[in-house]
């Protein structure tokens, strides 16, 4: 029990903390965002003055019966409900736009963000709680900034406005609506922070939910394939059906938090019809100051009921802040060394030095690795599964760093080169290759942003590409639909060929690029490769054993080591276990195939 006050100390404390974060989104557009302020205020101040005008309105009709004193009143209220509506409008006008412009802003700083962090931050979660906080989240503080601070500044400044000229009119009258106020600042706070507790487990439940359709979604070859439509769907709706029961607690909770707000509120006002209308009959309060009164109650029951309202939205925003900044404190894995510089005219040769790798918390992926490849010679990494080929080839771009060890390119320290030059310099050819979702154009191109259309179409013709491309609907402009799926794979695999042929690196990474296809997609992919690789310095990983027998070294990697190296022939001849690799494939071959 003693635990609580500090508890809600700190929660408080933590959306403050959170709110200013916001705010400080706002710094490139202060002077617009106070100049907005102002307006916007002197409409609550202009619209404060509106029961006064009504007092005496009404006082002179009931009391000195000034017929043109009457007119006057009513054109003066009607000229300051215009002048209300103008302040309003340009006022709330320029609010949103900034609290849009931050959107805007903080999206593209996200995404920016995104795209600095390493692999490790993107193995650890899954895409769709990603893209959850980037749509989701942001969207949540897009309200906040748009509609729920704004107006929350507004209605503050008219509670106290009500507040004092209420006192001015009637301060024993006052004192009914002070007595309700420490019940609702208590509850205000008491379910305001269980509110914004219930918020952030709904946006958290929101991007579980957006992972499992994008999982599904992104793999309905697979689900149907397997009968899985039902799985899938139970899946998602356990999941929605969490997201469901979060949100009822919270919808128990908020309108719990409002009615029992409205209750006190309409009661004092019962209270203050019952007691203003004896002092009236006493002469002690005219009919214009008990109905100005009664406005100012009403409107101070009206902003309290906003905002409660607007409270939960800040709530809720603040909850999505908490997980937005969460995400743009993640430090990236990689980053460039201060005196990092760029590397140019490579020419390929590539160091490794005594390398040892493990990924976070498990045993090393490689142990002590070490060799040497001369510039436009092409090296073949062959092992069993988790012998650590696919993590060397990682290592070569910097898509993780070592824990021990040195990687050399052209005799310099990659890790003394800024990783985006190095980059340039390497094209990669996976075995399951990424297309997007665009024209076959744009995906060549992705290689070389700039590239003409003579170099589009000869690097089409160097990948074998550029037949099927021309039998396709509208050639180069045919979209491709989503990762490529109007193609077969090795029309995808050559795309990704033609790809690197455009950006024309000194290393290419080839990680099973031939693995997945059939033996006539294969034969075309395999001369594209022939021709991508000519005086580029090359790394293949193959299963297919007969894929690397013309590399001019193969490196034979098993448990994080190289056991062995050399020629097919050399290694053949040692009867390690590249020879007994190799005899297991061709035996495997020689077996009659059974339909």
């Amino acid at each position: 029990m003693t635990k609580k006050p500090e508890n809600d100390h700190k929660s408080i404390k933590s959306l403050w903390q959170t709110l200013k974060q916001i705010f400080a989104l706002s710094k490139p557009y202060r002077l617009r965002f106070y100049a907005a302020t102002v307006v916007t205020l002197l409409a609550s101040a202009v619209w404060l003055t509106v029961p006064l005008g009504l007092r005496e309105l009404l006082d002179a009709v009931f009391e000195s019966g000034n017929n043109e004193l009457l007119n006057w009143l009513a054109i003066g209220l009607f000229g300051l409900f215009i002048l209300q509506a103008a302040f309003s409008f340009f006022g709330n006008y320029h609010l949103e736009w900034v609290g849009e412009r931050v959107v805007t802003d903080l999206r593209k700083k996200v995404y920016e963000h995104l795209h600095r962090l390493g692999f490790k931050f993107f193995a650890e979660r899954r895409l769709g709680e990603i893209t959850s906080r980037l749509t989701n989240d942001v969207g949540s503080i897009r309200t906040a900034l748009t509609d729920s601070l704004p107006q929350l500044l507004t209605i503050s400044f008219s509670l106290i406005g009500s507040v004092s000229l209420m006192v001015v009119l009637n301060w024993r009258l006052s004192m009914v609506i002070f007595v309700t106020v420490p019940f609702v600042t208590l509850a205000t706070r008491y379910f305001g922070q269980k509110i914004r507790h219930l918020s952030k487990d709904i946006q958290d439940e929101l991007a579980d939910s957006t992972a499992v359709a994008e999982d599904a979604l992104g793999a309905v070859r697979l689900v149907k394939a397997f009968v899985r439509e039902d799985y899938e769907v139970g899946r998602y709706q356990t999941a929605v059906e969490k997201l469901f029961k979060t949100a009822r607690r919270k919808m128990v909770l908020t309108q719990l938090f409002w009615s029992g707000v409205g209750i006190m509120f309409m009661s004092t006002l019962v209270i203050i019809f019952w007691y203003g209308g004896k002092e009236v009959l006493a002469d002690r309060l005219t009919a214009g100051d008990l109905v100005a009164f009664i406005i100012y109650a009403l409107n101070i029951s009206r902003s309290i009921s906003q905002t409660s309202r607007l409270y939960t939205a800040v709530n809720t925003a603040a909850g999505a802040s908490e997980r937005i900044f969460e995400l743009l404190e993640e430090t990236p894995e990689i980053e460039n060394n201060p005196d990092a510089h760029d590397i140019e005219g490579v020419n390929g040769e590539v160091q490794v030095k005594g390398l040892w790798f493990s990924y976070e918390g498990e045993k090393e992926v490689l142990k002590g690795i070490s060799f040497k490849v001369e510039a436009g010679k092409t090296i073949a990494l062959v092992g069993p599964s988790g012998a650590g080929k696919t993590t060397l080839l990682n290592l070569i771009p910097r898509f993780y760093d070592p824990q021990k060890g040195s990687i050399y390119v052209d005799g310099t320290n990659i890790q003394e080169v800024k990783f985006k030059s190095l980059r340039k310099h390497i094209s990669i050819v996976p075995q399951e290759v990424h297309l997007f979702g665009t024209t076959i154009r744009e995906n060549i191109t992705y290689g070389k942003l700039d590239a003409t259309k003579e170099e589009v179409i000869q690097a089409a013709r160097d990948a074998n590409a550029h037949e099927f491309i021309m039998q396709t609907e509208n050639g180069y402009d045919s979209l491709i639909g989503e990762k490529g799926v109007k193609l077969s794979g090795g029309q995808r695999q050559r795309l990704a060929i033609a790809r690197a042929i455009l950006k024309n690196p000194a290393i290419l990474l080839l990680d099973e690029a031939t693995s997945s296809l059939d033996s006539e997609s294969e034969a075309q992919v395999q001369e594209a490769l022939l021709r991508l690789m000519t005086n580029r310095t090359t790394f293949v990983i193959a299963h297919r054993l007969s894929t690397v027998q013309h590399a001019d070294r193969i490196l034979v990697l098993d448990e994080g080591k190289i056991v062995e190296q050399g020629t097919h022939v050399e290694l053949i001849g040692q009867n390690g276990l590249y020879s007994h690799l190799y005899e297991l494939q061709f035996r495997d071959l020689d077996q009659p195939t059974v339909i």
